[in-house]
Parts: structure tokens; C-alpha cells; sequence
């Protein structure tokens, strides 16, 4: 029987890649190999391929691997490297997707196995490869938060020794002397982003229109536009939100009415950088304020607001990037 379509399902960890081959042939048939661990190192790699063609893999097989943290990437550009079909899911497409087998295992194994079969059933699109200004963004907009974090350490250090009892004077003269580096250094990678946004005219007037929004600044604007790849990685707002942990998991069965949560498994770069715009619009945004006060009406947290106005505001960035448009006070669809 002639195969149809094959793919390899690749679940990706630090240390290791288990990689699962499966064919599927004319009368809708699949069929699975064991699946195989490798290194996650060039050397494992090259032992992938060595045993992809034991498999008489076509030129045709996807690689299907899960876009989560970035153990996945140096595989990813290794594999694009050698001409080969690369297809990186979001996680909330592969969380949803094993939800509908049933399974109640789950090993490297059996998610590359789940990879495997997703291949197999579903048309994937190929890997939306970064471009080396997206690369360098997100670098830099990272770098930047664990700079500040850094930085709020080392004055709550300076704060704690200058009010205990005869602080060591040397002591108090290095946490000065660090706080300084790294204020400098705050000052020299917001300017390092400043440019390489000015210096590309079409990502500058987008994120300009991003900053339409009232609440979202350059650095809000640039951190999420670095962490989403400028959008490309979605197909709608729905994946987006899931895809930054913003997606609501409600706790309800029977009678039973749990509290409802976002689910937070997603990335904590996007939560983080919408935050404090999301306070601040609660407050001083007309339109999230209505908004915010609504959802919060007999709620015992005022943190579900705060999050919904994230959420919101989220996909108002995401929106206005895709129509490439800015902000409008008060719109309303014709």
C-alpha cells in the first residue's frame, strides 16, 4: 500500500530529543516505531538522521516539534539547515489536539508519538522562522527584565543593610557600586532597542501604532512583538491568549462552581510585560475602566480585572498589528 504522508514527532527537553517516525498510508492506516531519545546536541542531531534514514523517511516527512521555552530552536535551524520540513506548534494546538485521545500516559514517549500523529492528520504550516531583527528583539527586551529584576534585588539589598544595625560600610559600597552597573546597563539596552526598532521604518510605525493604545508603551510593545515572533506564530486572538497563559480554565462540575483561573501555562514574558499597562489602563483608560470595574462587580479579587484588561488589551495589539492600524477611542464596528 503506496504511504500517503510520514512524520516524525519531536518532543524536545534540555537534555534530550525523543523523536517517534509514523506513515500513514492509502486506507487512512497509521503505523508508529518505537520511539528513539537522542542528545540534544549536534552530534544527537546527526544520530537523528542516521536513524530517520533506517526509517526510508521520504523527502517529504515533517518535523513536528512543540514551540515551548527554546530547548526546541537549535534543532528547529538544524533541521531547516538540511532542507527539511519543519512545522513548531503552539502548545495550546497540541494540549487540545491529545485531549481528543484520551490518553492517560503521558512520557516523552508518547508525546512524541502525539507530535507524530498530529503530523499525520492535521495540514500544518511550515515554521514561521524568526528573522534575525525578531531574534535580537527578544534577546534584548529579555535581557532588559532580568536586568531590572537584577536591579530590584540589589535596592532591596541596599534598603535591608542601610537600616540594620551597623552595616558593614563596605558591604553598603558595593551594593552602590551594583546598583549603578546596572542602572547603566538598563539605560544601554533600552537604547540598544530604541535603535535597531528606528533603524527598520516598517517595525517602527507598527509598533508606533501599538503605542496608540493608551497604557502600552515602546517597551511594552516591543517585548510582546518580540516574544510572539510580530505575531506570526497565530492564526487568530484565541491561540495568542492561550499561548501567553492568559486563557481562562474554569473549575465547574455538577453543582460544584470553582474558582475560574487563567491557566499561566504559556509565556510568562508576554504576562509580565502587560501587567503594569494592564493596572495602569484600569485606571486611567476610559474604555478599560468600564471594563475593568464590570468584571470585577462581586468579585472578591480585583486581580480578575486586572487580568481580563490584560487580556484585552492583548488582543487589541494583536488586532491592530494584523490591520495594521492604530488606536481609536470609543470605536464601534460600522
Amino acid at each position: 500500500m503506496k504511504v500517503l504522508k510520514q512524520s516524525i514527532g519531536v518532543d524536545v527537553s534540555k537534555d534530550t530529543i525523543s523523536c517517534c517516525f509514523g506513515h500513514k498510508d492509502g486506507t487512512g492506516s497509521e503505523q508508529f516505531s518505537k520511539a528513539k531519545s537522542f542528545e540534544n546536541s549536534p552530534d544527537g542531531f546527526r544520530e537523528l538522521m542516521t536513524w530517520v534514514n533506517e526509517q526510508s523517511c521520504s523527502a517529504d516527512t515533517w518535523y513536528v516539534m512543540e514551540a515551548t521555552g527554546v530547548y526546541y530552536e537549535n534543532l528547529a535551524y538544524w533541521l531547516l539547515e538540511q532542507e527539511l520540513n519543519v512545522s513548531v506548534v503552539i502548545p495550546s494546538k497540541v494540549s487540545n489536539y491529545a485531549k481528543t485521545l484520551e490518553l492517560k500516559t503521558k512520557t516523552d514517549a508518547v508525546d512524541a508519538r502525539i507530535l507524530s500523529k498530529l503530523g499525520l492528520e492535521r495540514q500544518l504550516r511550515k515554521w514561521a522562522v524568526p528573522t534575525v531583527l525578531m531574534r535580537e528583539v527578544r534577546f534584548l527586551t529579555r535581557e532588559l527584565r532580568e536586568t531590572k529584576a537584577k536591579l530590584v534585588v540589589s535596592k532591596n539589598q541596599l534598603h535591608a543593610k542601610t537600616h540594620a544595625h551597623r552595616a558593614s560600610a563596605g558591604t553598603v559600597r558595593r551594593l552602590k557600586r551594583q546598583i549603578k552597573l546596572l542602572e547603566g546597563q538598563v539605560i544601554e539596552i533600552e537604547s540598544e532597542l530604541r535603535v535597531l526598532v528606528m533603524n527598520d521604518v516598517l517595525l517602527s510605525e507598527k509598533v508606533e501604532k501599538l503605542e496608540s493604545i493608551p497604557g502600552i508603551g515602546f517597551m511594552t510593545a516591543i517585548s510582546v512583538v518580540g516574544e510572539t515572533n510580530a505575531f506570526a506564530l497565530f492564526d487568530n486572538s484565541k491561540q495568542l491568549v492561550s499561548y501567553a497563559g492568559l486563557d481562562v480554565r474554569q473549575n465547574q462540575s455538577g453543582k460544584k462552581e470553582g474558582k475560574s483561573k487563567i491557566s499561566k501555562q504559556g509565556n510568562n514574558f508576554i504576562r509580565h510585560a502587560l501587567y503594569m499597562p494592564a493596572l495602569s489602563s484600569s485606571l486611567h483608560n476610559a474604555d478599560m475602566k468600564v471594563f475593568y470595574n464590570r468584571v470585577n462587580m462581586n468579585k472578591p479579587s480585583k486581580k480578575v480585572g486586572v487580568t481580563a484588561v490584560a487580556r484585552k488589551l492583548l488582543v487589541l495589539m494583536y488586532t491592530l498589528w494584523k490591520n495594521d492600524s492604530e488606536y481609536v477611542v470609543n470605536f464601534k464596528a460600522a
